[in-house]
This record gives structure tokens, C-alpha cells and sequence, in this order.
């Protein structure tokens, strides 16, 4: 299949340049499936898309034992740093980005956010079952919704959350939702672990 010179590529970004305060240890090393959590994902996305990188703090890079990695180089907090580190370094790319936290997630869901991809959207998401709201670390963001995401953020609005319920995006209801949990606490570690 030919993609039309307009779309922009498609690359996946596994999120790993968190602290994991509340976890109490790295969420990206967690095995739930037999290997680091951030190395699951990576072959998850990469069983979708050619070129899949890792997002992490510039200290981190030498955790990582992968060639593809995009250190945070902007001085942003939270997940908008890592997001608009990678803008920064292919402005012309769509990004379909990944948080570490997500235990469940399965080729089920990615499939499905890829099948229904609007690139005349800012972004292409699903809706988040904990609270109706986009979920913006299971999302394709399009460069128009980083560009938005870059204003939001230089006049101070660091929710990548806001900017898509701000924007013209895509939502769509997951009928794999349960894969959209995020383990950010020991407890929800231990509650995840029961079904591996």
C-alpha cells in the first residue's frame, strides 16, 4: 500500500522519562510479560510500525539498552517534555505514543487507534474508562496537535490532556478498555500482576 505524500509517518514512542514517584521504582523496568516493561512495548509498536523510540530523561540514556532513544531536550515538564522532544526532532512526524504504565496493553488496542487513524484530526484517541476524557498516552498525535500541544505549553498549560479536549480530534470507545489501565502504585503493581 502506497501512503499518499501528505499523510505524516506513522513512528511509536514508548514514554519513559517519568520519575515513578508513586510506584516507588522504574515503571519502564517492570516485567509483567518476562522482559522490562518499555522493552514489551517496544516490540508491541514495532510489530505495527518500521522505526519505534524510546522517550527518556537525558540521565537515562545509558539505562537503555536500545539504539533508538530521544532524550528530553526541552525544559518541560511531565509527559509534554517527552512528546515535544521528539516534535522538535521530526516536526513532520505523527507520533503514536505510549506511557510505560500500561500492563495490559495488547496489539487488541494499537491495532484498532492505527485501523482508525484521521490524519485530518489533531490527534486520534480513545476515551479513557476511568473518566470519559481523552486518553492522551494511548495516542496518535498528529503534527498539528503537537504544534497545539507546543503552544499550550509555552503559555503554560503542561496538560497534554487539555490541549486534545481542546482541539479537533478523533475519540473513539475501546472495546478493549480494560487494556488502558495504568499501574502507577505498588498496589496497582501487585493488583496487575495477579493476571500475568
Amino acid at each position: 500500500m502506497t501512503i499518499p505524500a501528505n499523510i505524516p509517518p506513522l513512528k511509536g514512542l514508548v514514554l519513559c522519562g517519568g520519575f515513578s514517584t508513586r510506584m516507588q521504582e522504574e515503571k519502564s523496568d517492570i516485567a509483567y510479560h518476562g522482559m522490562p516493561q518499555w522493552q514489551y512495548l517496544v516490540n508491541l509498536l514495532q510489530s505495527f510500525l518500521q522505526e519505534v523510540y524510546v522517550s527518556c530523561r537525558a540521565e537515562q540514556q545509558s539505562h537503555f539498552n536500545y539504539p533508538l532513544l530521544i532524550p528530553d531536550t526541552l525544559p518541560y515538564r511531565g509527559p509534554s517534555a517527552g512528546l515535544l522532544s521528539a516534535h522538535a526532532l521530526q516536526p513532520d512526524t505523527a507520533w503514536l505514543v505510549i506511557a510505560c504504565d500500561l500492563p495490559f496493553l495488547s496489539p487488541n488496542s494499537l491495532g484498532l487507534l492505527i485501523q482508525q487513524r484521521n490524519t485530518l484530526r489533531a490527534a486520534t484517541t480513545f476515551i479513557s474508562p476511568a473518566n470519559k476524557l481523552p486518553e492522551p498516552l494511548i495516542t496518535i498525535w498528529e503534527p498539528a496537535g503537537l504544534k497545539a500541544l507546543q503552544q499550550n505549553v509555552m503559555e503554560g498549560k503542561n496538560c497534554p490532556r487539555k490541549t486534545l479536549l481542546n482541539t479537533d480530534i478523533a475519540l473513539l470507545e475501546n472495546p478493549f478498555f480494560p487494556e488502558q489501565f495504568n499501574a502507577n502504585t505498588p498496589e496497582e503493581k501487585a493488583a496487575a500482576m495477579k493476571h500475568f
